[in-house]
């Protein structure tokens, strides 16, 4: 339905976060760990997207970096009172390359946290991870 009335790029833009950064890419991919840390989440996973599809047989000729990151009391809540969110899990960050910025991007949880105001603890909670994980994208875009 939302499809019918809306542009695809207006569907893109409202559900992700994006920033962008003059600093180049491999500056900012190297403050991850350390900026992920200082915000209070675990680095989970990091891919190197663009040398994996290249693996593949697939190069691209921009840098995409993804970075699965997590907060465990955030995420024991929301498993144990909404486990149909795990396909939204763990939290995610890409950085890419796009007319010469870096690009530091995520989902837009607001949207889907909307559906679980009816656990205000679980809510709180999460309304308040996604301002740190906002916190974390722009300390990486002022690296």
């Amino acid at each position: 339905m939302i499809q019918a009335v809306m542009p695809s790029q207006k569907m893109i833009e409202m559900f992700t976060l994006k920033l962008e950064s003059k600093q180049p890419i491999e500056t900012i991919a190297q403050e991850v760990s350390t900026k992920c840390e200082n915000h209070k989440f675990a680095l989970l996973q990091t891919y190197v997207y663009h040398d994996i599809v290249k693996e593949k047989g697939f190069p691209i000729k921009r840098k995409v970096f993804i970075y699965e990151i997590c907060q465990a009391k955030t995420a024991a809540l929301m498993l144990t009172s909404n486990p149909e969110f795990s396909i939204f899990m763990p939290c995610k960050i890409a950085l890419y390359e796009d007319e010469g910025k870096t690009i530091i991007s995520t989902m837009n949880m607001e949207i889907m946290l909307n559906a679980v105001k009816s656990n205000p603890d679980l809510y709180t909670e999460a309304i308040s991870l996604f301002g740190k994980l906002k916190l974390l994208m722009t300390s990486l875009s002022e690296v």
